[in-house]
């Protein structure tokens, strides 16, 4: 069985859509991730404010990553999210993970993302499907 290393490795191979955005690997354990992302110019939609779903993508990409650590292959099947603050060029966000429930077929997760200040910036819940696949 592959370590949450080298799945979530396999994952950002292939992730072209993480990398675009500068998505980069904190933390890694079973059922768990925490991801950075300093925001940019590219980042910015057209009132100056970072794009909403810049910050989606991160906190999806962390469900992504979290839930396969397990080593069963996951994939969203439910996401929500609140923005709580604005996020401005310059931030560096964080995405971190906190599973709610796992059961046989279903995850539930929570992902926090905040800024360099800790300030929370966004909420995201997402319900994950576990396939009988393994990485």
């Amino acid at each position: 069985m592959k370590t949450p290393k080298e799945i979530v490795d396999l994952m950002m191979e292939n992730d072209e859509f993480s990398r675009l955005l500068g998505i980069k690997i904190f933390q890694l354990s079973e059922g768990a991730c925490e991801l950075s992302l300093t925001i940019e110019k590219k980042h910015l939609n057209g009132f100056g404010i970072t794009h909403g779903g810049v910050t989606f993508s991160l906190a999806d990409t962390c469900l992504a990553f979290a839930a396969n650590t397990f080593g069963q292959k996951a994939v969203s099947i439910e996401t929500s999210i609140a923005h709580l603050k604005k996020v401005a060029i310059g931030d560096v966000l964080s995405a971190k993970s906190e599973l709610i429930s796992k059961g046989k077929k279903v995850g539930v997760y929570l992902i926090h993302v905040f800024n360099q200040d800790q300030d929370r910036v966004a909420l995201f819940k997402g319900h994950v499907n576990f396939s009988s696949d393994f990485w």
